[in-house]
């Protein structure tokens, strides 16, 4: 199964495991799965950074790529296909990147790890990671 990664679970993967469930951990840590960290993540975390409203343990530039070979992910870049298959999912989030992040998991037919409810109400598979 391929699994995809949401910014909030990535970032408690890196340093608040005990918020991560069971069988959201169980996926992380068995190195049989195809898990994939987009760049979308990416790119929301560096702005998020850049404007003081997220703490990472080093910039960006350095600790994404440093977290994401350690844990053996793989990563996803954004498509014109993933960009443009946002326009068909209905409102129900407005946050962008998780809007694409749902788009990409559509398209590339994965499971997505989230700690956000919302991205239950789409047509995509979802395994809840919070306790």
């Amino acid at each position: 199964m391929k699994y995809l990664l949401d910014s909030m679970v990535w970032l408690w993967s890196i340093h608040a495991v005990r918020k991560l469930n069971d069988a959201c951990l169980a996926i992380l840590q068995n190195g049989r799965e195809e898990i994939y960290f987009s760049a979308a993540s990416a790119w929301e975390m560096s702005i998020k950074a850049r404007l003081g409203k997220l703490n990472l343990p080093a910039p960006p530039t350095q600790c994404i790529p440093t977290f994401t070979a350690r844990q053996g992910l793989r990563s996803l870049p954004v498509t014109q296909f993933h960009a443009v298959k946002t326009y068909d999912l209905p409102l129900y989030h407005d946050d962008p990147f998780d809007r694409l992040i749902i788009a990409q998991a559509i398209v590339e037919r994965m499971t997505v790890l989230t700690s956000d409810r919302v991205f239950g109400k789409y047509a995509v598979n979802v395994l809840w990671c919070g306790r």
